[in-house]
């Protein structure tokens, strides 16, 4: 079947994918598009304006991949360099088209009202902006309170504070829409886990269906992996060039034109479920302790958590979720054996590593071709990969050394 996907579908599961950088605190996205669209509504606006402040604000933490900013985010009501990644989030989405109205929003949604409204904005972008920064910054002064369940004590505190920042950091009427809808226990009851996952659903339904095919997933993909790869100066570019050589390997294996493509989009997705590692154990160059082993072997379950949701993606998130099994049964997290794991899976698995041990690191150098093949070897040798895919890995080694090298923009130019 032709790689096909529902858009909404996507961004939602891009939503699940911004969370997992809270690491602890799994909804703030969500949170801030259900107040959002709660705001809409009492401003008047209609339905399709509702579900765009919705999924805005979701997305609005699109240029966030450190957990170190997502902490900023969460304990700050601003800090130097706050609209470090908003710029990163506006340069994001303006790629693509399907998203590029929320660009200009997401730039300026950490601008005070002061002087966003001196700045040359359509006055209907100046105010979506603004309203995700109040209710931005609104679950911010709830956070920590959400464990407790003591959200509901705090409300008239929280209320009282933002209706002081009416006029400097918040427009007045958008202050005053807050107070309109924040008023009631049930605004802050929708912000709890259950019925969050019920507006994703309300929301859902309500929504125009936006049909996505071929190279639109593939640019909603690498705008996920970019994300991903965002997150570390030792994983940049990493993503686009799995994906690249994914796609010549299961070329050479006579793999079918529709499953290269599927192969090529769960190669830019494979990695999504390290954005809820902590930085600090995805940057360390030395050996990792056996607890920290453990938190990097879930990333590929929390990518597979995020695409299963996906109608069209059945292949690539099982694909995407496989890429650290090994043939033998001995890889994770489902220790499965080559009698199960497809093959664009195992193919998965290779471009994986040989990519990994040919890009620059900032701890050293990549190798080289004879090297990185001298080690595949090896795995091969213990059993760990597959001889056919590492045979099909040599038919031109300067070939794919290319492809691990390469982007996607490289791929689609050549």
């Amino acid at each position: 079947m032709p790689l096909q996907a529902e858009l909404h579908h996507v961004i939602y599961a891009l939503s699940d994918a911004l969370d997992l950088v809270g690491v602890d605190d799994l909804s703030h996205g969500k949170r801030v598009g259900v107040m959002a669209a709660e705001c809409g509504r009492v401003l008047g606006l209609g339905l399709p304006e509702q579900h765009f402040l919705f999924e805005l604000g979701m997305l609005h933490d699109i240029g966030v991949s450190s957990t170190r900013m997502h902490q900023h985010l969460l304990a700050e009501f601003d800090w130097v360099g706050s609209q470090e990644h908003a710029v990163d989030g506006c340069a994001l989405l303006q790629s693509f088209a399907p998203l590029a109205a929320m660009a200009l929003p997401i730039r300026y949604h950490h601008t005070p009202w002061s002087e966003l409204k001196t700045l040359d904005l359509a006055p209907e972008v100046a105010l979506q902006a603004n309203l995700i920064y109040l209710v931005d910054r609104v679950d911010t002064l709830a956070a920590p309170y959400y464990a407790s369940n003591a959200v509901l004590v705090h409300m008239a505190q929280i209320r009282t504070e933002i209706a002081q920042r009416s006029g400097c950091h918040f427009a007045p009427a958008l202050v005053e829409a807050f107070l309109q809808a924040s008023r009631t226990e049930a605004f802050w009851l929708l912000l709890e886990p259950r019925a969050i996952q019920q507006a994703l659903q309300h929301q859902l339904a309500q929504a125009t269906p936006l049909p996505a095919q071929g190279m639109q997933i593939r640019q909603a993909a690498a705008l996920f992996a970019r994300i991903v790869d965002a997150k570390s100066p030792f994983t940049a570019r990493h993503s686009e060039g799995v994906a690249c050589l994914a796609r010549l390997l299961a070329q050479r294996m006579g793999v079918s034109a529709d499953h290269c493509d599927k192969l090529e989009v769960a190669g830019l997705l494979h990695d999504l479920g390290k954005l809820r590692v902590p930085d600090e154990i995805l940057e360390k160059p030395g050996v990792l302790e056996p607890d920290e082993r453990q938190i990097i072997h879930t990333h590929s379950f929390e990518t597979f958590q995020i695409l299963r949701g996906i109608q069209g993606f059945e292949d690539i998130a099982l694909w995407a979720a496989y890429h650290h099994e090994e043939p033998g049964g001995h890889g994770y997290p489902f220790h499965l054996d080559a009698r199960t794991l497809p093959l664009e899976a195992r193919i998965l698995r290779v471009a994986d590593i040989f990519q990994a041990m040919v890009q620059d690191r900032p701890y050293r150098a990549g190798l080289d071709a004879a090297q990185a093949m001298a080690f595949m070897h090896e795995l091969a040798q213990a059993g760990r990969v597959e001889w056919p895919i590492l045979e099909a890995l040599e038919q031109d080694l300067d070939e794919a050394m290319a492809a691990a090298h390469s982007t996607l923009t490289d791929a689609a130019t050549a």
